[in-house]
């Protein structure tokens, strides 16, 4: 079956943290998941927006929560697009969340589900490599190829304010070595095959931004070279990196700049900065 931006649609949740996608990309939608406060409910960056949420948090002596989207709410969305005879459906690490098998019990013959076994902005670069094959034609095939080659050789780092969120939320892996730091101790860490893990620890917002400059300069400058930036309430630093990106790699594009939604931030904690990429040979 030949696939094109026509006839296939891009599912993504919310952890993808691309509120937008719609608007970006006719054949793309978000299923959101949800953000608790005691017994209040929002959906993810549908009624709740990722500034709402901080300012939330600032204010309130309740913690979060989070769930996932129903087998009912993916089984709107793919009715929803009933007008397309294929559907990718691509979602935040199946060991992070229910939301993948959520996907499994809606998914019709059309819908291919895809464990990500990452999250944030890592999911939304791989539905746009998706997408740049569909504008130009692809197959299942091709699709599974770039997949599985995404998941070995996509790159990311992010560093925290503290583990609390993760260790919190359960999702903090084996960062767990890292619990229990001195202050100022800031934890770099990224995700690998579902798994928050731990890469190294530094003292202080200006060595942990030098991580991501020497991970930066480690990578070969070109056009197929792509990136992406993340922060949870934390805009400067964000910029920052985002100057760096474009400084060091001039030849590579930024494609995504994004701040991080409430469900991903309920995890990972106001202060989170991330530095996500991968060459789309």
């Amino acid at each position: 079956m030949n696939l094109n931006a026509a006839n296939t649609a891009i599912v993504l949740d919310s952890t993808a943290d691309f509120p937008d996608a719609a608007d970006r990309f006719p054949n793309w939608r978000v299923v959101p998941l949800y953000v608790n406060f005691g017994t209040e409910s929002y959906r993810d960056g549908v009624e709740m927006t990722a500034t709402q949420f901080y300012e939330r948090l600032r204010t309130t002596q309740a913690t979060p929560t989070t769930s996932q989207p129903t087998p009912g709410d993916f089984k709107a969305m793919y009715d929803e697009l009933g007008s397309y005879e294929r559907i990718f459906s691509l979602h935040i690490g199946a060991t992070l969340s229910g939301t993948y098998e959520s996907a499994n019990l809606a998914a019709d013959d059309r819908v291919r589900t895809i464990d990500t076994e990452t999250a944030s902005v890592a999911i939304t670069m791989l539905a746009l490599a998706i997408q740049r094959r569909l504008e130009r034609g692809t197959t299942d095939e091709e699709v599974y190829e770039l997949v599985a080659r995404y998941k070995d050789d996509h790159a990311m780092l992010f560093t925290v304010d503290t583990l609390e969120f993760l260790a919190r939320g359960g999702r903090i892996g084996r960062a767990r070595a890292f619990a229990g730091e001195l202050l100022h101790v800031k934890p770099i860490l990224s995700i690998r095959n579902g798994e928050v893990i731990p890469v190294k620890r530094v003292r202080g917002n200006r060595k942990a931004f030098q991580e991501f400059v020497d991970e930066v300069e480690g990578t070969i400058d070109s056009p197929a070279l792509r990136f992406g930036t993340a922060h949870a309430d934390a805009p400067e630093r964000a910029a920052e990196l985002a100057k760096m990106v474009r400084d060091l790699r001039p030849q590579a594009t930024l494609e995504v700049e994004t701040e991080l939604g409430a469900v991903i931030g309920t995890h990972a904690g106001p202060g989170t900065v991330g530095l996500f990429w991968f060459t789309d040979i």
